[in-house]
């Protein structure tokens, strides 16, 4: 049985936690990366690269985690390439009602392509889906220029990307 396990990590959350993973591929390579390695990932700067530093150094976490894997528990590692993220750098804004999947669906097929799922549009947004009664989100998608999927485009392109 998979269950998630959070290290409980300062500053580090889902997104972050997934860009880590990706980037060093195990849980052990994570905890012997300098800072400046820490840095090298996507959505870690100085101060969350000095929180994950600052965790691993601990003999208190060390000794944790060591509990742990004497009793079992593995960490999923898992080699992702970069053709198996096309959507890697970039940031996408889900808005409005999607029906043919949930927005957690959604969220997790963008995340498995790469992308960095986020609440609001900048002009950073590479690109928006809007569902039925898409609203404020739209209209600043539009007013920055920032591309717009609506949902039966945005389905064709996980499918293209073997995501039906």
């Amino acid at each position: 049985m998979e269950i998630p396990i959070c290290l409980g990590i300062r500053e580090v959350g889902e997104a972050t936690a997934k860009a880590l993973a990706s980037h060093f591929g195990t849980l052990e390579a994570i905890g012997e990366a300098d800072e400046d390695a820490l840095q090298s990932v996507s959505d870690v700067g100085p101060i969350v690269a000095g929180h994950i530093r600052s965790f691993f150094d601990q003999t208190h976490n060390q000794e944790t985690i060591q509990a742990l894997k004497d009793a079992g528990v593995q960490w999923q590692t898992e080699e992702i390439t970069a053709s198996e993220e096309p959507l890697k750098g970039e940031t996408w804004v889900l808005t409005g009602s999607l029906s043919d999947m949930t927005r957690d669906d959604a969220k997790a097929k963008l995340e498995s392509l790469g992308a960095k799922v986020a609440g609001s549009v900048s002009g950073k947004t590479s690109c928006v889906v809007a569902g039925e009664a898409a609203g404020s989100k739209l209209t600043k998608a539009e007013n920055l220029g920032v591309p717009v999927m609506d949902e039966s485009a945005f389905v064709e392109f996980l499918g293209t990307h073997g995501l039906e």
